[in-house]
């Protein structure tokens, strides 16, 4: 009999706390609901405690998501608990998943416990979460390279204090398929009350191993898999979601196991998560990369072209890469576009829809044709980036060799109180002279970490997507822009990040005036 393994998506918390990844509370909430719509089982949404931002973050997904169990993560003390079980309660279901040390390394240096205030740390944390709710996970942290007699242990006492996920995690990569399949067969067989409980396996990539780890963990016995879109996380990220799932879904033959997750939204969700992180995926990751269904050596596009099966084992639609290439132009109307979005897995609101059509118009008056990718571009734009106050009513740059002198840009803006303002700039570069005449423009000097452009489309007028990181003493920001000319990309990239400020600005002026 088939059986079925849970996905547990670690995304918005595991995945957003890794350096270069932040999201804001918005866009975590825009996340989240794409990965309900993948019917992810839980979305642990991120850690209560850790701020009151990542608190209300929480709060809000709690409240809006309706068909996945919303998690908030907590370590084995009071201060935690509460705050994650108050951060859950608007959940139509909600876990609290609670966690502590476990091996030598941790119990000595980390946390100076012993062994028997360990377990008792622990139960007292599964006891707590359980007046909260009675879905209650409990991780013992380092499990891997904890003694296996020990972790036995801790694990029962989770268990009879009312813990319903056991959650084993390789929480530095360490382990190997033989071994951690081994550990679980062990768990689940030896362990007191296993039977009651459901196990998890939560696998890091450190050595590369992060999805086979899982996968080896569910033939020991785990019924469910903690992952991220596009593998994101702490150090070199954790198990992809995507991968794992496809991997279950493609060789069904082999794991007898499914999951309840929608596949044909797996690429617009990665895509989602890349466009808001500003890090793009890599062209030949699995599943989800740009080079996954292309087939570019003679010899595999002759087998491909004559059957499919011969180089592909998945077809590209079953995730949501879109094998239509019927293209559109000036002459399309609303209808078509908003057919073409929901191919590629973007269900547009009426705003979204009128916003996204406006700018599709202008791009199409710009190029005679216009792709998936572009449109992927527009909709991420639309529907991610924010809007005003600012905006670019003309550009103009000059480059080149000549040595005595130097790039120029000229910008002008408006703002939507009705300036018009203008200045130009010289620089080393024609992209840092145009930031230069933003930043005096709207008075915001931004260190650029960095600036990177990209194509998203083909032929001579493609689409160019350019994301810069920008910072100020205190914080880190991230921003992106779509156009034609690549310059032009890269301004309404920086212009994005200043949006943003102000926005912010203008929205904490008013929870000021309340309060």
């Amino acid at each position: 009999m088939t059986k079925h393994v849970k996905i547990f998506d670690t995304t918005l918390r595991d995945g957003e706390q890794a350096p270069g990844f932040s999201m804001t509370a918005g866009q975590k909430l825009r996340l989240a609901k794409t990965l309900e719509a993948l019917r992810v089982d839980i979305i642990e949404a991120g850690f209560a405690a850790a701020s009151p931002g990542d608190f209300d973050a929480i709060h809000t997904i709690a409240s809006e998501i309706k068909d996945s169990t919303v998690c908030s993560l907590a370590r084995c003390n009071e201060g935690d608990i509460r705050a994650s079980g108050e951060a859950i309660k608007p959940a139509a279901s909600g876990r609290i998943h609670t966690f502590i040390a476990t091996s030598p390394l941790h119990r000595e240096f980390k946390l100076k416990m012993s062994k028997d205030e360990i377990v008792t740390r622990a139960v007292a944390g599964v006891e707590l979460a359980r007046s909260y709710t009675d879905n209650v996970e409990f991780s013992a942290e380092d499990a891997i390279r904890t003694e296996r007699d020990y972790l036995k242990r801790v694990v029962e006492a989770a268990i009879k204090a009312g813990a319903t996920t056991i959650n084993i995690p390789d929480t530095v990569g360490y382990t190997t398929p033989e071994e951690i399949q081994d550990l679980f067969t062990f768990l689940t067989t030896q362990v007191e009350g296993a039977d009651d409980v459901t196990f998890s396996a939560h696998c890091h990539d450190d050595l590369g191993l992060a999805v086979a780890n899982s996968l080896a963990a569910v033939r020991g016995g785990a019924r469910q898999i903690e992952c991220a879109m596009n593998g994101i996380g702490e150090r070199a990220g954790n198990c992809a979601t995507e991968e794992v799932v496809m991997a279950i879904n493609t060789r069904k033959d082999f794991y007898n196991l499914t999951t309840g997750i929608k596949t044909e939204g797996i690429y617009a969700a990665s895509k989602l998560l890349a466009t808001i992180t500003g890090n793009p995926v890599p062209r030949n990751k699995a599943i989800v990369g740009r080079n996954a269904f292309a087939h570019e050596s003679g010899i595999h596009q002759h087998g491909v072209l004559a059957n499919r099966e011969t180089y592909e084992i998945m077809k590209p639609e079953h995730v949501g890469v879109s094998t239509d290439n019927l293209v559109l132009g000036k002459h399309s109307g609303r209808a078509a576009l908003k057919d073409r979005a929901s191919k590629l897995g973007f269900e547009l609101s009426d705003n979204q829809l009128q916003s996204v059509f406006v700018a599709f118009k202008e791009l199409a008056d710009a190029k005679k044709e216009v792709f998936d990718a572009d449109i992927e571009a527009l909709i991420m734009g639309e529907t991610v980036g924010t809007q005003g106050p600012w905006s670019i009513d003309s550009l103009y740059v000059s480059a080149g060799s000549d040595d005595n002198r130097n790039p120029q840009a000229s910008v002008k803006l408006k703002h939507e109180d009705g300036r018009a303002l203008a200045a130009i700039n010289e620089a080393a570069g024609p992209v840092n002279a145009v930031f230069e005449a933003i930043s005096e423009i709207t008075g915001h000097p931004l260190h650029l970490d960095s600036f990177a452009v990209q194509s998203v489309s083909q032929g001579k007028d493609a689409m160019a997507e350019a994301s810069v990181q920008v910072s100020t003493k205190f914080e880190s920001y991230h921003g992106r822009g779509t156009s034609t000319d690549t310059v032009l990309a890269g301004a309404k990239a920086y212009l994005d990040v200043i949006n943003r400020i102000e926005r912010r600005a203008v929205r904490q002026k008013k929870i000021a005036a309340q309060h």
